[in-house]
């Protein structure tokens, strides 16, 4: 289904039909503070809700830890944007509202190398021990993917036997290994796939993998409180869930 099928499809389950046909006299601004893992879904669908809409969605992206922190230290937003272990604790915490907390997408671990070397044997665990022991250097982001090849890593007992490539807060890891800094790299498929100079070998194994579910909830102090409401409606409707796929994540 394409996007103005789901738009149609959004309207006629009256899911807009509050915001559309004069909704654009009463546009309003929302303000979204995510992690870096639902940027490509985003990308996809918060520019047609805009159409659809007369909306506005503006986005800071961040690293996961930073976007938890700005926000338990007191910043401000409609919309958040993260892992749900994280949107959890902002809800304990009071900086969220529980009962407006969706899953957004789930989304694996995928590998890369870049494009046009050897390739390496993805399709275990032992295969990629190996490929980490025979790489030069390896990538993976500070956050939930990260983590876990970390963890993976210490596990194997090789953690002295291999080399980090530095990668920046916000920076895709496959930007890293596209540039010769690194020869393989992790992180979530969905920022792996839109990386032009890698080759993008697949999920880890099933032996390996893990799955992170990002979530989003509203903050307790959001002023485009029914826009906001919306947006999350939008992004989490059955027929978004085409272009969720696209974007190499699943649906909640």
């Amino acid at each position: 289904m394409n996007m103005r099928a789901v738009i149609a499809a959004l309207a006629a389950l009256g899911a807009l039909s509050a915001l559309v046909p004069a909704s654009h006299a009463n546009a309003a601004e929302i303000r979204v503070i995510g992690s870096p893992g639902v940027r490509e879904i985003s990308s996809r669908l918060v520019p047609e809700f805009e159409k659809a809409t007369g909306h506005k969605v503006s986005i800071i992206w961040d690293g996961v830890n930073n976007v938890a922190k700005r926000v338990s230290a007191g910043e401000t937003a409609d919309l958040v944007f993260l892992p749900a272990p994280e949107i959890g604790a902002l809800i304990k915490e009071g900086k969220l509202v529980g009962e407006s907390r969706v899953v957004l997408a789930t989304s694996g671990v995928g590998v890369a190398i870049r494009a046009g070397a050897p390739k390496i044997d993805a399709s275990s665990g032992d295969g990629i021990r190996k490929a980490l022991l025979a790489a030069k250097t390896i990538a993976y982001s500070a956050g939930p993917s990260g983590a876990h090849m970390a963890a993976l890593i210490q596990k194997w007992g090789i953690a002295d036997k291999v080399k980090l490539a530095a990668v920046p807060t916000g920076m895709p890891v496959g930007e890293v290994i596209a540039r010769g800094d690194a020869d393989i790299g992790f992180q979530q498929i969905s920022e792996l796939l839109p990386v032009k100079g890698i080759d993008y070998l697949g999920p880890l194994p099933a032996d390996i993998q893990e799955v992170t579910v990002f979530a989003a909830a509203l903050h307790k102090a959001a002023g485009s409180t029914d826009a906001a409401r919306a947006l999350l409606r939008f992004m989490t409707a059955p027929e978004a869930v085409p272009v969720i796929r696209k974007a190499g994540m699943e649906p909640g």
